[in-house]
């Protein structure tokens, strides 16, 4: 049975895809960001994650399943006549809730892009509304892979990117995470390690960089750009002279 209707919702998601995308006008492509120069690195959540998500579909499906075909043996075994008129209901009943399903994970799937840049991240989900939530690495605290018994079976992860002020409740794994909390969250992830490492390369290349009068950082050869804006120079600079003069009649 599940054969089937896996090939049925696959041709059906097919024309509800390119519908979906024409009417809601979801971008085909992952998010840009601003960057200095550094190359883009857009990450899909892995294919391990669809079936992740498949596996607790079919994991509260089959009570559904199950019932329908126990009471249509029950009214078979008592009047075969009226069981044959209840077959294409069953398989209705049967058959809806696994399509409606199918298309509304892959939708999930299809529409979920991570976005990492040499400044900052930018994660987006959504159709109906698109959530996009970008996490600047200056504001990063802490960052984290984490993988229950039934990911680890699919080979997937995820990783925690907590910022300052966070304290959120990490959501579990599976669910829907919380994108104004103080936790972004890559999920189903094949390579989380590789891309928490990334992060927290990009993080402290970003509080490294210095706070110096005159440091630049390279856009295009022959081309700089400052790190920091005027206004930030200027703060930086009274600080400065501030410390200076308090640290002046010490010195005398």
């Amino acid at each position: 049975m599940t054969a089937p209707v896996d090939t049925a919702a696959a041709w059906i998601y097919r024309g509800v895809w390119a519908s979906v995308v024409a009417l809601f006008r979801v971008p085909a492509h992952p998010p840009t960001l601003p960057t200095t120069g550094e190359a883009i690195r857009s990450i899909r959540p892995a294919a391990g994650f669809l079936r992740y998500l498949k596996f607790f579909f079919w994991l509260l499906l089959i009570p559904g399943d199950v019932i329908p075909v126990v009471l249509w043996l029950s009214i078979a075994a008592a009047r075969p006549s009226i069981a044959v008129w209840l077959v294409l209901p069953l398989l209705l009943v049967m058959a809806v809730p696994d399509i409606i399903a199918y298309v509304a994970i892959h939708l999930r799937y299809d529409t979920t892009w991570y976005v990492l840049t040499d400044r900052s991240l930018r994660i987006r989900r959504g159709i109906w509304v698109i959530h996009e939530t970008t996490i600047s690495f200056e504001n990063v605290q802490n960052v984290e892979v984490s993988q229950g018994p039934v990911q680890r079976y699919f080979g997937i992860a995820d990783v925690l990117v907590q910022t300052a002020g966070g304290g959120a409740r990490h959501q579990k794994s599976g669910g829907s995470p919380s994108l104004g909390s103080h936790v972004g969250i890559l999920q189903g992830l094949d390579d989380a390690e590789a891309v928490r490492d990334v992060i927290l390369d990009r993080v402290r290349r970003t509080r490294s960089a210095g706070l110096g009068d005159d440091q630049t950082h390279a856009v295009h050869p022959g081309r700089a750009r400052p790190l920091h804006s005027p206004a930030q120079v200027a703060v930086l600079r009274e600080i400065r002279d501030l410390a200076r003069r308090v640290a002046a009649p010490r010195q005398s």
